[in-house]
């Protein structure tokens, strides 16, 4: 037996989910436009399928999938270097965008992307052989980084991340290790940009930047301070939501 299963996603019209793809590395492999828009594109062993609706809504989309691969890392990077090389910046909110690298509570290390068609496409690598969610660590402030992280990626609820991180950050008689804060400041950092709010966005990253941490305490918060430098790379007037760019070999191509 040799079954495959191919996730058919919805999208309002199929070229600008076309041109998120191919920027990623993707090769469309079939396409229709009647009797009903379809298409199909393709990477190694990843397969997705797309129907056009009229009246669909991208930014009211539930449409999901998961891809499985035992390189998430690779992939990550590579996805980022081909939009980045293709568009120049890498979006983090708005349709379509990229999220963060990282280790989730439910034993998977992982990053979303969604595509203009609003579809969300969960790449991840498993880390453990439980993929139930791990109870919220003892400490206040694991425990805040725990729930906002929930909030912000698999309830899609970025506002309310937000308020569980400040109300960690409040005064208090206990402090956050440097990695403890580090990790609170830039998911704020990280929430503030999808909310749009640059003000608190820089003022996080600021202070994230100014955290000292030895080397071992580096290699612990790496993807964190990977995240700081993408966040940074996006300078103040990117954290705007833009229309998505028409890739230059199809600019070319208009009169």
């Amino acid at each position: 037996m040799n079954e495959t299963t191919i996730p058919i996603l919805p999208c309002r019209t199929i070229q600008p989910v076309l041109d998120f793809y191919t920027a990623l590395g993707f090769e469309v492999t079939f396409r229709q436009r009647s009797p009903n828009p379809y298409a199909a594109v393709r990477l190694g062993g990843i397969q997705l399928h797309f129907f056009g609706m009229k009246h669909y809504e991208p930014a009211g989309s539930f449409s999901t999938c998961i891809v499985r691969t035992d390189d998430v890392d690779g992939l990550y990077e590579a996805f980022r270097a081909r939009w980045k090389a293709a568009y120049g910046r890498v979006p983090n909110r708005g349709l379509p965008r990229i999220g963060p690298l990282k280790d989730t509570s439910h034993g998977v290390r992982q990053f979303l992307m969604t595509d203009p068609g609003g579809n969300c496409v969960r790449v991840g690598q498993p880390t453990s052989d439980d993929q139930h969610h791990r109870p919220a660590p003892e400490g206040v402030f694991a425990r805040a980084v725990h729930h906002a992280s929930l909030l912000a990626d698999s309830k899609e609820d970025p506002a309310g991340a937000a308020k569980v991180i400040d109300r960690a950050l409040r005064p208090r008689d206990e402090r956050p290790t440097p990695v403890e804060l580090l990790r609170l400041l830039v998911l704020r950092a990280d929430v503030a940009t999808r909310l749009g709010d640059e003000g608190a966005a820089a003022s996080a990253l600021a202070a994230a930047t100014a955290i000292r941490l030895t080397a071992e305490e580096r290699e612990s918060a790496h993807d964190d301070l990977d995240r700081v430098g993408q966040l940074l790379d996006r300078g103040p007037e990117k954290h705007r939501p833009r229309p998505l760019p028409v890739p230059p070999s199809r600019q070319r191509s208009r009169p």
